[in-house]
């Protein structure tokens, strides 16, 4: 199964603020999960959003899979340090 990937507008820019060559494993890592949306390493993020979350390096992507039209829709790419905190 094939899933499309769809970034928010934060995301998307928060990508292109990223440098290379961590933008590059980074997109990697997100065109990753058109055939798999739940790799391994994925986690499951507790609360009360259906988020997963991949590591891709020191950088974060959290998103959520939509089984029923085969979305994987990116919510937020940033540093680890970073992408946790509301």
């Amino acid at each position: 199964m094939i899933y499309a990937i769809a970034l928010k507008r934060s995301a998307e820019k928060a990508l292109d603020g990223i440098v290379e060559p961590h933008r590059g494993r980074i997109r990697e890592a997100i065109d990753g999960l058109r055939t798999n949306p739940r790799p391994y390493g994925s986690t499951r993020m507790h609360g009360g959003k259906p988020w997963y979350r991949i590591r891709a390096g020191n950088y974060r992507v959290r998103y959520t899979v939509d089984d029923a039209m085969r979305v994987v829709l990116v919510y937020e790419i940033g540093d680890r340090r970073e992408v946790y905190r509301d």
